[in-house]
């Protein structure tokens, strides 16, 4: 590897420490702005995972520059299962981010459990399902888990949407 190269690749990596850094910092801001809305008394609240993410994030930011000014540098993705040369296929990314960008614009007005199995369905499809009537079977099940799953698991309300008085 060329001296030139070397430099490129430290800077590189020194950056991507220096956004992980600025990610936990605003991971820690983010999280000392929260409103707790019940007793504080609590040893563990919602406070407490923000801040560990924060903490990880700084460290590992610190780490990783200390190991490339130490001059231990990544290995170059070798691309075994990519061929490098093809572009990129587009036939496959944009029906994906179509599905996305679906979700994205449905979720709040149709509700979760509708943009979610559209999405789950245009995904498998976009990526290669042709078993359409099992995708889909599969995505509502997915979309229905998912809103339960947070609802009930997390406390979290997922947007109801259209099916407000069913779910």
């Amino acid at each position: 590897m060329s001296e030139v190269t070397t430099v490129k690749k430290k800077r590189v990596e020194l950056l991507f420490a220096a956004f992980l850094f600025l990610v936990g910092i605003i991971v820690f801001v983010d999280a000392s702005q929260l409103h707790v809305t019940y007793s504080q008394a609590d040893v563990v609240g919602p406070k407490a995972l923000p801040y560990a993410v924060s903490g990880i994030l700084v460290l590992s930011s610190i780490a990783l520059a200390i190991t490339v000014l130490r001059g231990n540098l990544a290995e170059g993705e070798e691309g075994e299962d990519v061929d490098l040369s093809q572009p990129s296929d587009w036939k496959v990314l944009l029906p994906l981010l179509a599905a996305f960008v679906i979700n994205i614009l449905l979720i709040n007005t149709a509700g979760w459990v509708i943009s979610g199995t559209i999405l789950f369905f245009g995904s498998a499809v976009a990526l290669g399902s042709r078993r359409y009537v099992l995708t889909a079977l599969i995505s509502i099940a997915m979309a229905f888990g998912t809103f339960y799953g947070f609802y009930l698991g997390l406390g979290i309300k997922l947007p109801a949407g259209i099916l407000s008085g069913v779910l």
